[in-house]
């Protein structure tokens, strides 16, 4: 298909900074709706399961979640963590300053869980993080800007990093299309969906990206339609 033959630098409207705070409030709600559906964060949730075994045990974690949102991913992870009694401190980061206040609005204060704003590139952990994940974010970056972001992550990540991503393919693509006009969600998530896939990656992609950065890497498919990155040190 030659539409989704190389990765689309389509922008999307969530991308833009004059979407007022209630669209973008209620983008992050129908987009943590989307993840419940898709069981978008299962694969992250396997990854860390696996890396956690290697530890001794009652070994204490940090973990950051680059681009949170509206932190539906760390709640996930404190949940994951409190089932295994597992000690773990959660922070988020992401650019737009409303999902912090989103996140905080969602997030119950018995987790707490510790919301940043920031741009990754510069921004510094105030507590250097044993794990680093990022979920349906790398899409949003350039090829170049996905390099920078993995040795940022191998810089700051103490045990392992892990990346969570589309699949860029017609199945994911159109399939999307179809769940969103069917669950209603709102004009924006539906318009950006698609786009999303086809800003995504194949496997190649990430192949070409990992060498670019000079780093070794798993990288391994998940259902539905996820191509994910990860790495333990």
């Amino acid at each position: 298909m030659k539409l989704l033959k190389e990765r689309s630098s389509e922008p999307e409207l969530m991308d833009n900074d004059d979407i007022s705070r209630e669209d973008y409030n209620q983008c992050l709600a129908d987009l943590a709706a989307v993840n419940r559906v898709t069981r978008t964060h299962q694969a992250t949730l396997h990854w860390l399961d696996q890396a956690i075994r290697g530890l001794p045990a009652n070994t204490p974690i940090t973990l950051l979640d680059v681009a949170c949102g509206q932190g539906d991913l760390l709640r996930a992870i404190h949940c994951f963590a409190d089932q295994r009694d597992i000690k773990v401190t959660l922070q988020g980061l992401d650019m737009n300053p409303n999902s912090a206040i989103a996140a905080r609005q969602t997030t119950p204060l018995s987790m707490d869980i510790a919301y940043y704003t920031g741009d990754v590139f510069t921004f510094t952990p105030a507590l250097p993080p044993d794990f680093i994940v990022s979920s349906q974010f790398t899409h949003h970056l350039s090829d170049s800007q996905v390099v920078n972001f993995l040795q940022w992550m191998e810089r700051h990540a103490r045990r392992g990093w892990f990346i969570a991503d589309l699949h860029r393919h017609p199945l994911a693509y159109y399939g999307y299309s179809l769940l969103a006009g069917l669950a209603h969600w709102h004009p924006i998530v539906r318009h950006d969906g698609a786009i999303s896939v086809a800003r995504s990656f194949r496997r190649a992609d990430w192949q070409a990206l990992l060498a670019q950065a000079d780093i070794s890497a798993d990288i391994r498919w998940h259902v539905p339609f996820r191509l994910c990155v990860g790495r333990l040190k």
